[in-house]
């Protein structure tokens, strides 16, 4: 089968190339150009310059055939854009999520449909099973009635807890789904590793990608500030009563949550409760402040399901480092979902993704309103 991988230049995308090449697989590797100016020297950051060089080189090693796409416009508006855009207005959106969504999966199945690939792959630590003349088991009767689907893909967890990317995934449609292999999702990331060093690859020792990828080394409020100078707004910080206690450079910098570098004294902890746009306001208080019973999720994406009609229980994650947490999920107005907590939940952030489980298995997801 002929199988085209996403090459970023790390160890990851590299074994998953290595796995499928030994699996007897005709493998192509591709790499995106995704941002005129990045840095050169921002080796650690995936699809640089210097990360598109060492996945050719990866592919040289391996024998397999390399080519690129340029991806720069579509990633300019799909991504760029939209987190720029949604920081301005005091949202804390996730690049990889709007990169999966728009550009990665999308720009990779039109490219193995011009290579005549039949399937594409990465090296995101998840799974994909298909069900077939099964039905989705939850705790609801009524559910169960209303999503009975014989031929559908569910994304599950991967097996390394550590290294599970399933968060970022759920935004995938059943198409993608369909075509996608991650061979990394039955492994640990250390295991990963050992393949790599076993195998000669020069990626094997590399470190993780840290900083968003347009961005690089800078400070993400640099790389905004010299798109969209006007964002730069001071405005007052009040706390709940209204009563200004100081004022703010411009909302951009604050998150629902944050302590540190609010500029204010006061006799006890202060954190970010609100984030007014329209009024260019930030509003702090006490940690207790910024806990949330319940929240509302908008642009919603199901897989294992078609859509919720009826209250669900399952376990909810607000942000890729936290552990899942049991919530109730009822349908809303407008298709959104109302998330409620069996516990409140510390600091849920307008613009980051709340994704729904069922066990390992990823039900669907959708952006914090």
């Amino acid at each position: 089968m002929k199988v085209l991988v996403a090459m970023s230049g790390g160890v990851d995308s590299s074994v998953a190339a290595y796995l499928l090449k030994e699996k007897g697989h005709d493998v192509i590797g591709v790499s995106f150009e995704l941002w005129d100016k990045r840095d050169l020297k921002a080796s650690n950051v995936c699809c640089s310059i210097e990360t598109i060089k060492l996945a050719r080189s990866v592919a040289d090693n391996l024998g397999i055939e390399h080519c690129t796409v340029d991806v720069r416009d579509a990633f300019y508006r799909y991504v760029i854009e939209e987190f720029c855009g949604s920081y301005i207005k005091g949202a804390t959106p996730n690049p990889c999520i709007l990169c999966n969504k728009y550009i990665k999966f999308d720009f990779l199945l039109r490219k193995a449909e011009e290579l005549g690939a039949e399937a594409v792959a990465t090296g995101h630590y998840a799974r994909i099973e298909k069900k077939q003349n099964t039905e989705h088991r939850t705790q609801s009767t009524e559910h169960r009635a209303q999503n009975t689907d014989n031929n559908r893909y569910f994304l599950k967890k991967g097996v390394d807890p550590k290294k599970d990317q399933s968060y970022f995934l759920y935004v995938m449609s059943q198409e993608e789904l369909s075509k996608t292999i991650f061979p990394l999702g039955e492994m640990t990331k250390e295991q990963a590793r050992g393949i790599a060093r076993d195998a000669g690859l020069v990626t094997a020792l590399r470190p993780e990608s840290q900083e968003i990828c347009f961005v690089g080394e800078d400070n993400y409020a640099d790389f905004i500030k010299e798109l969209a100078p006007d964002a730069f707004r001071p405005g007052p910080v009040i706390d709940s009563g209204g009563k200004q206690l100081g004022e703010h450079k411009g909302i951009m910098f604050y998150t629902i949550g944050q302590r540190r570098g609010l500029g204010i004294s006061s006799l006890k902890p202060l954190y970010v409760a609100g984030i007014d746009h329209h009024n260019n306001t930030i509003t702090v208080g006490s940690r207790e402040d910024s806990l949330r019973k319940s929240l509302i999720v908008r642009e919603l994406n199901w897989i294992s399901i078609m859509e919720l009609t009826v209250p669900l229980r399952v376990d909810v994650k607000i942000r890729s480092t936290m552990k899942e947490v049991p919530s109730t999920i009822s349908p809303g107005m407008n298709n959104t979902v109302k998330v409620e907590f069996d516990e409140p939940q510390w600091a849920p952030a307008t613009g980051q993704s709340a994704v729904f489980y069922s066990g390992d298995t990823v039900m669907g997801g959708g952006i914090i309103e």
